[in-house]
């Protein structure tokens, strides 16, 4: 069962490869949503991050070079300090995601790409159960 967070204290970090669709969800989720939001250009700088910042949800793209979304989600939940931390894919495969991949590697719920900045911020909060 997950505590609810304060809307002001809630941290987002959002792991993806490509700079413009960082740039456009970090404005989205900060300006809309009224989190904090911390970024990471790949699977392994995310990995750091996230048991550094100790966000309280993760939005990850399924696919990147090197690392994907699946096996960044597969450390996440292999690791005591971030086990717990809710994980929202980003991705353009949403439907072949939601029937496959999101079953077998736990995230929590899937938002397609291309995603509407606009209505971002309300889907993460459905999602994860947050009052907006």
């Amino acid at each position: 069962m997950r505590v609810p967070v304060a809307a002001k204290a809630r941290k987002i970090l959002l792991i993806d490869d490509e700079a413009d669709m960082r740039e456009v969800a970090q404005l989205s989720l900060e300006l809309i949503g009224g989190w904090q939001v911390t970024t990471a250009r790949s699977g392994s700088e995310g990995l750091r991050l996230a048991r550094t910042e100790r966000p309280d949800a993760i939005l990850l793209d399924v696919m990147m070079p090197g690392m994907d979304g699946p096996a960044v989600l597969e450390q996440l939940r292999a690791s005591p300090a971030t086990t717990g931390v809710p994980v929202i894919y980003l991705t353009g495969k949403a439907r072949k995601c939601v029937a496959s991949r999101r079953s077998e590697s736990r995230a929590d719920a899937v938002i397609p790409k291309p995603f509407d900045p606009i209505e971002l911020p309300g889907q993460v909060a459905a999602a994860l159960g947050w009052e907006t």
